[in-house]
């Protein structure tokens, strides 16, 4: 009998579509109670269920081989992995917000909260705009509004937040995607069966 694959998942706003989509490919599992490891009904798949931005360091380790997170967690993560399918779920943009009435001049320093600080800083840095990036982990809204930056970078997917905030996207700065991410050394010795995951995902019609 084949060893089970190890897949982590993100907690947060992508798992109940994650569960649906992996339905549809006629995986089928379900974490009982407060449990965070889990198979599916063919024992073929081990899922374990992490905090979203710890799920790549459990992939680069090696304790899953499989992940599946958004673009930006796994840029932010700054590990390299193989990219195995692309989710048709789950996708937002990343974007530059602020003030509606004070568009943004890209001569001139910015100063930036968001929670993305490596893609924020890359993202300007490589088109040599000056900025001044802060970190935040709770409701980079409150920047603009507390007067402790005039913009942030951030995910919008309906944009209510920033509107209840009086603030508007200024610019959309990538498009994020949801992926299948495998370990690079785990993929070398799982090649088959990991390929195997991706084919039937591709299958699924929704």
């Amino acid at each position: 009998m084949k060893k089970a694959l190890t897949i982590a998942l993100p907690k947060g706003r992508l798992i109940d579509d994650i569960y649906s989509f992996l339905k549809e490919a006629a995986i089928d599992f379900s974490f009982n109670g407060r449990e965070l490891v889990c198979y599916d009904e063919t024992q073929s798949y081990k899922f374990i269920l992490v905090k979203n931005i710890d799920l790549p360091i459990y992939v680069n380790h090696g304790i899953a081989g499989l992940g599946i997170c958004g673009e930006d967690v796994i840029f932010e993560s700054g590990y390299e992995f193989f990219k195995l399918f692309e989710f048709p779920l789950g996708s937002t943009r990343m974007c530059l917000a602020g003030w509606p009435d004070s568009p943004w001049d890209r001569r001139s320093a910015m100063k930036i909260a968001t929670k993305f600080p490596k893609f924020s800083f890359d993202y300007f840095h490589t088109r040599s705009i000056p900025v001044q990036i802060i970190k935040l982990e709770g409701s980079v809204e409150l920047a603009p509004v507390l007067g402790l930056t005039d913009y942030i970078v951030d995910l919008v997917q309906t944009g209510s937040t920033l509107k209840a905030h009086d603030l508007a996207i200024l610019e959309v700065l990538a498009e994020i995607k949801v992926f299948l991410i495998a370990n690079p050394a785990d993929y070398k010795v799982n090649y088959k069966q990991m390929d195997q995951l991706a084919e039937k995902l591709a299958r699924v019609n929704i």
